[in-house]
């Protein structure tokens, strides 16, 4: 981060980002699912929740990990669904309803100061939301402290390098060539590496008993399905690209579709590899 980093005006935007962008993920919610199903799983099986424990998430967008725990934990058991952005957990309010999934509470909470008492819940999930907070070590304090000490566990997953996530990675190297300007602060490969990961647990106090990293497929019918996607779950994204004349937004399409080609099969789908480093820790 720049010496002109400004913290507060980085949660303003994160904030505004997120609230305008969660109309988009609340539309692509069964493709993230079901993309990001394994990684939600293996957060699951990590934290190996109980009947009758209380579980938090955070930064939870449209709650599918909680959402998970949610039916570990019944009978008797609880978890409060958390995200900075109300449009966000709209979204989740939403898909309980659907699925009839009783035993959560929604909460608007910043992970930094977590409104919640010392020590009152059994485990936390968190799903792509520390590299993107502006002091996550904060963070990771707060969510120690909301732990029980002695069995409280803590799973959290992060994108790894961007090199082993091409399907962001060329949008990015892409608008880079054309003069888009690197965002200052926190962002999707802020803590892309097991040992930023593994150091920045247990700086918090936390032991890490698992680390690992999970390879992931993202499936698109076509090149234009990924490129609607991606800009609707995007704000910053969709921002940086459709702001520019029509003829050059034709050229990105162009230029993407061709970073593409080796990832598009003779029908036109995509599988596109992905990474993702994972982490179980005890409070």
């Amino acid at each position: 981060m720049s010496d002109t980093f400004d913290p507060e005006a980085h949660r303003a935007e994160s904030l505004q980002n997120w609230e305008d962008a969660a109309a988009g993920w609340t539309r692509n919610a069964a493709f993230v699912r079901t993309w990001m199903a394994p990684v939600s799983h293996w957060m699951i099986e990590a934290i190996a929740p109980q009947p009758g424990e209380r579980i938090l998430e955070l930064a939870a967008g449209t709650g599918e990990t909680g959402l998970l725990a949610a039916e570990v934990v019944a009978p008797g058991g609880s978890v409060l669904i958390s995200d900075q952005a109300e449009a966000m957990l709209d979204g989740a309010r939403g898909r309980a309803q659907e699925l009839g999934i009783a035993n959560v509470e929604f909460k608007v909470l910043n992970a930094e100061w977590i409104d919640e008492p010392l020590a009152s819940f059994d485990a936390a999930l968190c799903r792509f939301g520390y590299m993107l907070m502006t002091d996550p070590a904060a963070a990771l304090a707060e969510t120690r402290r909301v732990l029980r000490p002695g069995s409280g566990r803590l799973a959290l997953a992060v994108w790894d390098e961007i090199a082993a996530n091409p399907w962001f990675g060329f949008f990015t190297q892409e608008l880079r060539e054309r003069g888009e300007p690197a965002a200052d602060g926190p962002g999707p490969f802020s803590w892309s590496s097991p040992e930023i990961v593994r150091a920045a647990l247990e700086d918090a106090g936390f032991s890490v008993e698992r680390l690992e990293t999970l390879d992931l497929l993202r499936r698109h019918a076509g090149f234009d399905e990924l490129w609607d996607v991606q800009l609707d779950v995007s704000r910053r994204l969709h921002d940086a690209v459709l702001s520019r004349p029509q003829a050059e937004v034709e050229d990105i399409r162009a230029s993407l579709r061709e970073r593409l080609a080796p990832f598009t099969a003779a029908d036109g789908s995509l599988e596109i590899p992905g990474r993702v480093i994972v982490a179980r820790a005890d409070a």
